[in-house]
């Protein structure tokens, strides 16, 4: 293995726009190259360290998918049962239907919202966090906004689709956080660490961070074009409260950490020390396309970098070698990215297993993470 077109390509983007990256690659459990470039605090010029912790944003996403699938495996729910089975609110729903004229009326929703609607995006909802209902729940729960009433809010929204009908990037997962709650009854945030981020030893994964972690924390930038540097912008601003536990994209991580997760989903959901977080058919399951071709013209849509690709339980997966363009085996690998441009690698057949970071919120990652794919899998 020759790992150093990877480490010339990270030091090309971080001389480039992108303050800091790093990357881990792992096969067959080992660590087999590391290698990280640039300063997490450009003011400062302190270099990115091991222990520094991130923002993972959609990269939380695999976890949450991860976490209602156990339950799932466990037989606590089914992928083709109704939402409104758990969360009642979702029992009659209104659509925005566009009339021939171009106004906008409302209707009742014919179909169902599933459990596997949540999965796989396709359930009607926007990613518009600026709605009357969250903005009300905001209010009333004095900037709190538990998970389970953020859910209730979002429900008093009209659907932008029937549900099943079309896939919308949007927050289907957050809802899937509040549906894991009321199925299992704890807190999502303490269901995900007496289930995963615990048993795996991921202590520096989680939805709040202690005073020692704060100053672990990495300063988040956005490249001004005007300015033509970083700026400083620490705020997620998917973080809508203080006890909002956001399933689509509130975790910390660090590169280590969050590896060590992907890694059991390479093994097929066990870690190396015999710690068991899914079964191998329910990796399987996430990892298969179910998109059909209707949805799939939704997810690839002005996306080229999706292309060869589908989407199975909240990740993506790689589906046509010609279509992509990709040197990732079709068929095998699957993981997702998040929005200040980190991406997870998983590829159980290879036995690979990629945690790529950097903390810069227009991130370039249509970009970076094709290009940096490829380059891994020539590499090895």
């Amino acid at each position: 293995m020759d790992f150093k077109p990877l480490s010339q390509f990270i030091d090309r983007i971080t001389s480039w726009r992108i303050p800091w990256a790093e990357v881990l690659v792992m096969q067959n459990n080992v660590p087999v190259f590391r290698y990280r470039s640039g300063f997490a605090n450009l003011e400062e010029k302190t270099p990115i360290r091991e222990s520094h912790i991130f923002n993972l944003y959609s990269m939380t996403k695999i976890l949450t998918c991860t976490a209602a699938l156990q339950l799932v495996e466990r037989g606590a729910m089914l992928l083709n049962d109704p939402l409104a089975e758990y969360l009642p609110e979702y029992a009659e729903m209104t659509v925005k239907r566009t009339l021939t004229n171009g106004g906008i009326e409302l209707a009742r929703a014919t179909r169902p919202i599933t459990v596997r609607d949540l999965f796989v995006m396709t359930a009607g909802f926007s990613y518009d966090i600026e709605t009357p209902s969250l903005k009300e729940v905001f209010h009333r729960t004095n900037g709190k906004v538990p998970t389970r009433e953020f859910a209730a809010a979002l429900a008093k929204e009209p659907l932008l689709f029937e549900p099943g009908t079309h896939w919308n990037y949007s927050l289907c997962h957050d809802v899937l956080a509040a549906l894991v709650e009321v199925v299992d009854g704890r807190r999502f945030g303490a269901y995900v660490r007496d289930m995963i981020t615990g048993p795996l030893g991921m202590r520096d994964t989680g939805f709040g961070l202690s005073e020692e972690q704060l100053e672990r924390l990495a300063p988040q930038y956005e490249y001004d074009d005007a300015l033509g540097q970083p700026v400083r912008m620490d705020e997620n601003r998917y973080r809508l409260g203080t006890e909002y536990e956001s399933g689509g994209g509130g975790l910390f991580s660090t590169v280590s950490d969050y590896a060590r997760f992907l890694n059991v989903l390479t093994n097929r959901g066990t870690s190396t020390d015999g710690v068991r977080i899914l079964s191998p058919a329910s990796v399987d399951l996430m990892r298969t396309d179910h998109l059909d071709d209707n949805t799939r013209r939704d997810y690839c849509r002005g996306r080229t970098d999706r292309n060869g690709y589908g989407y199975g339980l909240g990740v993506r997966t790689h589906c046509s070698s010609a279509g992509s363009g990709s040197l990732s085996l079709a068929g095998g690998e699957f993981g997702w990215t998040g929005l200040a441009g980190c991406l997870a690698i998983i590829d159980p057949e290879s036995r690979l297993t990629v945690m790529y970071a950097q903390h810069l919120l227009n991130s370039q990652k249509s970009y970076v993470h094709p290009r940096l794919r490829n380059i891994v899998y020539a590499c090895l």
